[in-house]
């Protein structure tokens, strides 16, 4: 087939595009590296918001408009239309196999001790047979840790144990592990941020050793999810990238990183 001259300059822009869009990726990724040449810089990738960058040091992620190396932005990039945390996505997705994945601090081959962590201090959400496990570290105040709970509760063949942080105040914690029905308390502080309907008689709660347990594990964000492997990744992540480390905590890589092609936390609030 002939393409009409005049249709050239067209085509030879759109086959272009790719080539200079990874041409300007890794100019930028030098002047970040001349910048600042102390920074270990290990790539650049684009972001769904034009001119936005995502440049990553080893585990973390910060984000330089263009050019501009000077400033850099460090923190999560929120889609509002599809309520996505794109940041959290990004860690736990495919962009996952280039970048180092976090792992439980002091765990040699990078697993959790599932027997060494006290089931009890925690709130037990069983889906199905409940074979594969996950630990949510959560504070029924963040309104992200709610957005994750509804998520959650749509999983299958899953054992979530919940682990109430109080970073935004103890009041709520506390009434919804000392409520009569410390279940549906919790399900419904996390659909609505409703305090228990009936109020509880004060009682021992677990959030010392919960906050003991985060602190050893190094999580210090809600929501934080600690996947059976040893992966650990903050944030409001969705059903398909939870699937993802799910599988990659049961061997099933393959099956993970078909699951997270769809790659695009919230800190201690």
């Amino acid at each position: 087939m002939t393409i009409p001259i005049k249709w050239l300059p067209i085509v030879l822009a759109a086959a272009l595009q790719p080539a200079m869009a990874g041409r300007a990726e890794d100019a930028l990724l030098a002047s970040l590296r001349k910048a600042h040449p102390a920074t270990r810089f290990d790539r650049v990738a684009p972001t769904p918001v034009p001119g936005l960058y995502e440049v990553w040091m080893g585990d973390n992620v910060a984000y330089v408009s263009g050019g501009h190396v000077r400033y850099l932005v460090f923190g999560h990039l929120f889609d509002t239309r599809r309520m996505r945390d794109v940041t959290a996505s990004r860690r736990a997705g495919g962009m996952a196999r280039q970048a180092s994945p976090e792992t439980v601090a002091g765990a040699s081959d990078g697993a959790v001790d599932m027997p060494a962590i006290a089931l009890e201090d925690a709130i037990t959400l069983v889906r199905g047979t409940g074979a594969r496990r996950l630990l949510v570290f959560t504070d029924p105040a963040c309104a992200y840790c709610r957005q994750l709970d509804a998520t959650l509760r749509r999983l299958r063949d899953v054992t979530v144990l919940h682990y109430l942080l109080p970073f935004q105040g103890r009041q709520l914690p506390e009434a919804i592990w000392c409520a009569q029905d410390r279940d549906a308390a919790y399900a419904r502080a996390m659909a609505d941020g409703a305090m228990p309907a009936d109020p509880a008689s004060p009682c021992a709660t677990p959030l010392e050793r919960n906050l003991a347990l985060a602190a050893r594990l190094g999580v210090q964000a809600t929501p934080t999810l600690v996947f059976a492997d040893g992966r650990r990744v903050a944030g409001a992540l969705d059903s398909d990238d939870i699937e993802a480390g799910l599988a990659r905590a049961a061997g099933g890589t393959d099956k993970a990183d078909s699951l997270a092609r769809s790659a695009h936390g919230t800190h201690r609030q």
